[in-house]
């Protein structure tokens, strides 16, 4: 495989903008992009100059993914629907032995985390979980920062996301304000992927509160807690603690890393600024001179800074255009995915979890995966 036809499912804002980065990209072909609404394609957007199928006139438009998948020779399909549906998309791919790469979270129940396990060992192709967080440049500090020895044993962290919502009128679509129908803690893959990156073994347990409903503005019918706070614990007692909340009115910015090792520490948080700068902070014991350090905490990785597109298109601060490049750069190589369907559901599964914690007024859960030989699709 020298170039990745690709297919996109999903055409809403954030498909659309993953569309145009893996586009420009000297190593993809777009084929094809499926949606149930025909204006995302033949009607200009906000943020882009034209229509789509002006931009890219060859590349076919569907309004049914069976027929995309059918029709099309593709080598991947981007799976950008809406939170609740992935996994359905994601298999349909995979039962095609064609190559996925789906946004989080990437299931939506334990009874899909074992279905797109079984089907995933079955296929003849390869799927990675987009944690486009992975791909900061924290992460990238931090696990150098491990791996040189300088942190030592990770025992404590804690992370937060805190997401305030969304005017209703940038909504297209009735699902494009999902965060605000799922328990916040669901929503658990952009604080937990990154730390779990350092974590040699899975979360075994938890523990969830919530706050209940405190805040204005809720639709008719929904029970959901605006704040949910949960803790989460190793076989061997290494803790996550996570704070998660949709409905906070201060904008503060998104998330804060901190995490604390047997040889030193090291944090991250996002500061509203004019330039979106953030910072991370990090001091080491094994170093001469033990003192707190600072770097420039933007999101986007090392390697490109003096990237024209990653620097310069929508999409988090560059992670996305890396991510879509190194599952690229995967499929061609043969190499394994820099975020594995196992990695993905060890950081998606917590949060069902918690929810159900939650709803049990913090009771002490014990969590297990796909892959361990008490799984159970069962509470």
């Amino acid at each position: 495989m020298k170039r990745v036809r690709f297919g996109v499912v999903g055409f809403g804002g954030r498909g659309r903008n993953l569309a145009k980065s893996a586009a420009l990209m000297e190593i993809s072909e777009f084929v094809a992009a499926c949606d149930l609404f025909d204006n995302t394609w033949y009607e200009q957007q906000q943020g882009h100059a034209a229509p789509f199928a002006d931009m890219f006139s060859d590349t076919h438009f569907y309004n049914s993914y069976d027929e995309m998948l059918e029709n099309e020779e593709l080598d991947a399909v981007i799976v950008e629907t809406g939170a609740e549906v992935h996994t359905e998309f994601c298999c349909k791919a995979l039962k095609k032995n064609i190559n996925v790469l789906s946004d989080i979270p990437i299931v939506a129940s334990l009874q899909e985390a074992d279905y797109i396990w079984k089907v995933a060992k079955e296929s003849k192709a390869n799927i990675m979980v987009g944690s486009n967080v992975n791909f900061q440049r924290f992460v990238v500090k931090l696990k150098e920062f491990y791996e040189k020895g300088l942190l030592g044993k990770p025992y404590c962290m804690e992370c937060q996301y805190i997401h305030w919502p969304l005017p209703k009128a940038v909504f297209e679509y009735k699902n494009a304000d999902w965060r605000n129908h799922l328990s916040p803690i669901r929503y658990c893959t952009h604080s937990l992927g990154p730390l779990l990156t350092i974590v040699e073994e899975e979360l075994k347990y938890v523990s969830c509160f919530g706050t209940g409903m405190h805040a204005d503005e809720y639709e008719d019918g929904m029970d959901i807690d605006d704040m949910q706070c949960a803790q989460f614990k190793t076989e061997s007692g290494v803790i996550i603690r996570l704070m998660r909340n949709g409905r906070c009115t201060a904008k503060m910015g998104h998330h804060k890393y901190r995490v604390f090792g047997t040889e030193g520490y090291m944090e991250k948080e996002d500061i509203l600024s004019p330039d979106g700068k953030g910072i991370i902070r990090y001091n080491s014991t094994r170093e001469l001179e033990n003192v707190t350090k600072e770097m420039d905490g933007k999101y986007l990785p090392f390697e490109y800074e003096n990237h024209e597109y990653a620097k310069n298109l929508p999409g988090h601060g560059g992670i996305d255009y890396a991510m879509i490049e190194h599952f690229f750069k995967a499929l061609i190589n043969g190499e394994k995915m820099p975020v594995t369907l196992k990695e993905g559901l060890a950081m998606t599964l917590p949060g069902i979890y918690a929810e159900e914690s939650a709803k049990r007024n913090g009771e002490v859960i014990r969590m297990t995966y796909p892959w361990n030989e008490d799984w159970s699709t069962e509470f």
